[in-house]
């Protein structure tokens, strides 16, 4: 019977510091922190409907949305995972209005800044649809020795050291890039490791999957509406219309358009004229895992990682995915 290697992501982190010099370890603990708060969260999310976390948590977060139980939970579980690695000297979450930092010295000397969206897709929690968790880490600019400042959180995306998502699914996987390609991990319960499973992801080309959600049409721009009905219309080479999918998380979306071929759109509209996925903790990391793996994310006219940012919770149009079909979109969008 022929044997398999497995690797876990500890195994393959430790490997692949050698090609980060300026790391010295420090980065690979601390995605080894990250994936142990995934792993803490993905038990509390197969136990939903056993334990008491499902429902609201009885207030909001920054962006004037309910807050999901689960939410609060994994936003306090990775606050604290990240706290420990003590590589990290500050964060940014969708769930706090101001930047969080850790009153230590062993903190304070981290290197790096973390980003992120803890639960995304949490209004699925109750009815047991894929959810998803967002990092995104940088150098802090401020000086080592002191508290993480604003300046830290507003990079640009091409600044990025590393970015991945967890997707709490039919499996749980963790994928994630360094700027070296992107590698993705599932989780072995009997082990409870992540072991490596998709080596080096490389997105289709083009795809047959477009992903938005059409319930807001008649409030999208033009040039959205016209690529829309372009998808609808037979594909001379298929006879076949794309198809259309969407889950309404942004990690399950993406993830799924990441490995069949596709298109995740999420444009501006009447209601939202800035867009809604937010660029530092959503639309950064994924572009950046997009671009390592061949595909394309913008705004729809330029580099979603050239964006200069504005403010910790900045909101853009989105749209990510195989490049030809972006670079298709981005030619309705000019041509409205």
């Amino acid at each position: 019977m022929k044997q398999y290697r497995i690797t876990t992501l500890n195994e393959f982190i430790i490997r692949r510091q050698a090609n980060i010099p300026y790391a010295k370890g420090e980065l690979s603990r601390l995605l080894h922190h990250i994936g142990i708060a995934a792993k803490v969260v993905n038990k509390k999310v197969n136990k939903a409907g056993l334990v008491d976390v499902l429902g609201t948590a009885g207030g909001e977060n920054v962006q004037g949305e309910v807050q999901q139980k689960l939410d609060v939970f994994a936003d306090m579980q990775f606050i604290m995972a990240l706290r420990d690695s003590g590589e990290c000297c500050g964060l940014a979450s969708e769930e706090n209005q101001e930047i969080i930092t850790f009153d230590d010295d062993f903190a304070n000397d981290g290197k790096y800044i973390v980003c992120m969206d803890p639960l995304d897709g949490s209004s699925n929690i109750d009815v047991n649809v894929s959810i998803g968790t967002i990092f995104s880490i940088y150098k802090r600019l401020s000086p080592r020795g002191h508290k993480a400042e604003e300046k830290d959180f507003l990079q640009q995306g091409n600044k990025q050291i590393a970015a991945g998502y967890v997707i709490y699914g039919s499996s749980t996987m963790l994928v994630y890039t360094t700027g070296r390609g992107v590698n993705g991990f599932t989780l072995d319960g009997a082990i409870g490791e992540f072991c490596l499973s998709h080596p080096n992801i490389q997105t289709p080309e083009a795809g047959k999957i477009y992903s938005v959600n059409e319930g807001n049409y008649v409030n999208f721009p033009e040039g959205v509406k016209n690529y829309i009905k372009y998808c609808k219309e037979k594909d001379k080479a298929t006879d076949r219309p794309k198809k259309a999918r969407y889950i309404g998380s942004l990690v399950a979306d993406f993830h799924r358009n990441l490995l069949k071929g596709g298109i995740f759109m999420y444009p501006s509209s009447n209601s939202s004229p800035n867009g809604k996925l937010r660029l530092i903790y959503e639309c950064n990391p994924i572009a950046f895992i997009a671009e390592q793996a061949s595909g394309k994310a913008s705004d729809g006219s330029q580099r979603i990682l050239d964006i200069v940012p504005d403010s910790l919770h900045q909101r853009i149009p989105f749209y990510t995915g195989s490049k030809k079909m972006v670079e298709n979109a981005e030619h309705f969008f000019k041509n409205k």
